[in-house]
C-alpha cells in the first residue's frame, strides 16, 4: 500500500459519510494505493453504526473501535500499527482539515523530506480559547525542541513509516511527533493548509489542553536531554541542595561567632539548622535517585535489546573482512 490515511474519531456521527465523500474525491486522482483507517476512541453517540455502514459500502475503509475512550494520542497509536502504507497520513475526522491539501503534503516528502506538518494558517477555532493559547504553546515548544514549526496542534501531517516505526507515543504526545522524528534525523517541515469551521458536532478541547501541553513538553524536554543520564538532572540537583546546605551551615556559624552582640544568635534562635538538615538530606536523596535511575535505564535497555541508536540506512551490509 502507498498510502494509509489514519483518523481517529470521537463523537462525530455526522462527519462520518461527508468525510468519506471528501477524502475520495482527493484521493482518487493519486496515482497511489491507499487505505483508510479510522480508530473509533470510545465514541458514545451513532459513531460506532456509522462506521461499520462506511467499513461494509468501502473496503477501502478499515475501522477499529477501542473498549473505551483512551485519548487521541492511543487512537492515533492504534491506527499507525493497524496501518500498511509506506507513507502515513493523520487528519481529524471533523471536517476541518481538508483532503484536498493531501496532495500538497506528498509533494514534500518527495522533494526529500520525511515529516511535513501542516500549518493553519487562517484557523477558524475560537480566537480567545483556542487560538492565542495554541500560538503561545507552538512558540514555547519550538524554543525549547529546537524544532521550528508554527502549528503543533494541526493533526494533519505527512510521514514515512520508517520514521513512525520507532516512534512510541503515550499520555497526549501525539502533537509532538516531529519531534521525536527530528531526534531520530528525519527531515522535518511544514506547510499552509487549509482550516475549515466546524459544521457538526462539538470540539473536544478546551483551555485545559494548554496546561497538559506544557506537562508533555517538560516530559519532552526531559527525554531529549536527559533520558540517557538522568543521574544528571538528580545528581546535578543533589549536589546544588548539598552545596546550599554547606552555605546555610556557614551562614549559622556566623551567626553564632560573630563579635558584634547585636547580630550573635544561637542556633535554636534561626531556623537555619533545620534548613541544613533538610537541604542535605534532599540533596543525598536526589543523588540516590538519580543512581537507581541509572540502574532502570540500564535494564530498560538491556533486558529488552533496545539499541541507543539509530541507524537510517546502511551499504554492504555483513561485507566486512
Amino acid at each position: 500500500m502507498d498510502l494509509s490515511i489514519i483518523i481517529p474519531v470521537y463523537n462525530e456521527e455526522d462527519n462520518i459519510f461527508p468525510l468519506r465523500d471528501k477524502l475520495n474525491l482527493a484521493l482518487e486522482k493519486l496515482d497511489q494505493t491507499y487505505e483508510i483507517v479510522i480508530v473509533n476512541d470510545g465514541s458514545t453517540d451513532a459513531t460506532a453504526q456509522r462506521l461499520d455502514e462506511l467499513a461494509a459500502e468501502d473496503d477501502r475503509f478499515h475501522v477499529f473501535h477501542l473498549s473505551r475512550n483512551f485519548g487521541q494520542t492511543a487512537a492515533i497509536m492504534a491506527a499507525v500499527d493497524n496501518s500498511t502504507g509506506e507513507i502515513i497520513i493523520s487528519m481529524d475526522g471533523d471536517l476541518q482539515n481538508d483532503p484536498e491539501d493531501i496532495p500538497r503534503l506528498l509533494e514534500k516528502l518527495d522533494e526529500g523530506y520525511d515529516v511535513c506538518s501542516g500549518w493553519r494558517v487562517d484557523r477558524k477555532d475560537n480566537p480567545v480559547t483556542r487560538n492565542f493559547p495554541s500560538r503561545l504553546a507552538n512558540r514555547l515548544i519550538s524554543r525549547m525542541t529546537g524544532v521550528r514549526l508554527h502549528d503543533y496542534g494541526c493533526l494533519l501531517k505527512a510521514y514515512r513509516r520508517s520514521i513512525m516505526k520507532d516512534v512510541k507515543l503515550y499520555g497526549e504526545m501525539h502533537r509532538f511527533i516531529p519531534i521525536y522524528a527530528f531526534w531520530l534525523g528525519a527531515k522535518v517541515t511544514e506547510i499552509p493548509v487549509q482550516h475549515h469551521a466546524r459544521q457538526h458536532g462539538e470540539s473536544k478541547y478546551g483551555l485545559e489542553r494548554t496546561i497538559k501541553v506544557i506537562l508533555d513538553l517538560i516530559v519532552v524536554k526531559f527525554l531529549s536531554s536527559y533520558a540517557g543520564k538522568p543521574i544528571y538532572v538528580f545528581g546535578g540537583f543533589g549536589l546544588m541542595s548539598i552545596f546550599a546546605s554547606f552555605l546555610c551551615f556557614g551562614l549559622m556559624l556566623v551567626f553564632k561567632f560573630i563579635p558584634d552582640p547585636a547580630w550573635q544568635k544561637d542556633f535554636v534562635e534561626t531556623p537555619l539548622p533545620a534548613v541544613v538538615i533538610m537541604l542535605f538530606l534532599m540533596g543525598f536523596l536526589s543523588m540516590l535517585m538519580g543512581l537507581i535511575c541509572e540502574l532502570q535505564i540500564r535494564t530498560y535497555y538491556e533486558s529488552q535489546g533496545k539499541p541507543i541508536y539509530h541507524i537510517s540506512e546502511s551499504c554492504n551490509r555483513g561485507t566486512k573482512g
